[in-house]
């Protein structure tokens, strides 16, 4: 076990954790954003930087700081270990570094995107986004396609977090997208198009972080503020068969995973349970999920302070 002190919160963690996950069973507001790292995918994070913080004190042996900011993902923790996370400005000017970049390319499309009201991109840009963009070359483009029967891909959106491909990586019997090209020419591509058809190919939507890959069946339907999201279950021989379906009224308008307050898939589920069972009968309701007051989908979903009403 190390003990480890974040913005002077001190926590004892088993050895082999990261400073991100340390922070995460501390809790709070200082836990540092991510857009890339996931738990349950191995080899992700690294990519977006959007973790960054400041070891003050690199362990009891040797207490020296580190040089540079440090990606917390990808960074273990040691015995007497001290972190910044928002307690130390330069961390924070450097979160806001790093959405920058990420919005060079990124549309202002929020207004008509399908992932607006539980897009991380957002809540970044809120908390660290400048009013104003210094970027004055052309953005790159790119036309929408179909990467399957049930997805659409907007690469203009992508950030290139890579964590759909790990999905089909270690989720899928084989895997047809990827990156292709280089630097600022990267983007996720098929190798066919409409190639992605297998049981699990639509875990990569619940997985994208911004509105990159959305769900066919579900755009422009409407927006997640007007549904309720409600906990069910159904017996399947694929998968677990635990979801959340989002209703309007008696209607289903889409099948999602269930996720964590990280906003991280607890367990995955197959594309017959998310794209064809959409009538209510084929599931049994759980009740209610629990909302965070803090989201917009909490919109309308609460009376009083310690009630949620659907």
């Amino acid at each position: 076990m190390a003990k480890v002190k974040i913005d002077g919160f001190e926590i004892e963690v088993a050895d082999g954790t990261t400073v991100l996950q340390a922070a995460r069973q501390i809790g709070g507001d200082l836990v540092p954003p991510a857009m890339c790292y996931y738990t349950s995918l191995k080899g992700s994070g690294g990519k977006c930087r959007t973790c960054l913080v400041k070891v003050t004190k690199g362990s009891e042996k040797d207490p020296r700081p580190m040089p540079k900011l440090v990606a917390s993902c990808q960074t273990m923790v040691m015995d007497g270990m001290e972190v910044a996370s928002i307690s130390d400005p330069q961390v924070t000017n450097a979160r806001a570094g790093v959405v920058e970049f990420l919005l060079l390319n990124h549309p202002l499309d929020c207004p008509i995107c399908d992932q607006a009201g539980e897009c991380k991109l957002q809540d970044l840009a809120f908390e660290h986004g400048s009013e104003e963009t210094r970027y004055e070359f052309e953005r790159r483009t790119f036309e929408p396609i179909d990467i399957g029967p049930y997805i659409k891909l907007h690469m203009t959106r992508c950030i290139l977090c890579y964590r759909c491909v790990y999905v089909a990586n270690q989720l899928t019997p084989e895997r047809v997208h990827g990156i292709i090209n280089r630097g600022d020419h990267a983007e996720i591509s098929t190798y066919i198009e409409r190639a992605i058809t297998n049981d699990f190919s639509g875990n990569v939507i619940d997985v994208c972080p911004v509105g990159a890959l959305t769900d066919r069946t579900f755009r422009f339907k409407s927006r997640v503020w007007f549904l309720n999201p409600m906990d069910v279950h159904r017996s399947c021989d694929k998968c677990c068969g635990k979801a959340v379906a989002w209703m309007y009224g008696d209607e289903i308008y889409r099948v999602t995973a269930r996720k964590d307050q990280y906003d991280e898939v607890q367990e995955y589920i197959c594309n017959t349970c998310r794209f064809d069972k959409k009538d209510v009968r084929e599931w049994t309701v759980e009740g209610p999920r629990a909302i965070s007051r803090h989201s917009v989908i909490s919109q309308g979903h609460y009376a009083e302070q310690a009630e949620t009403v659907v």
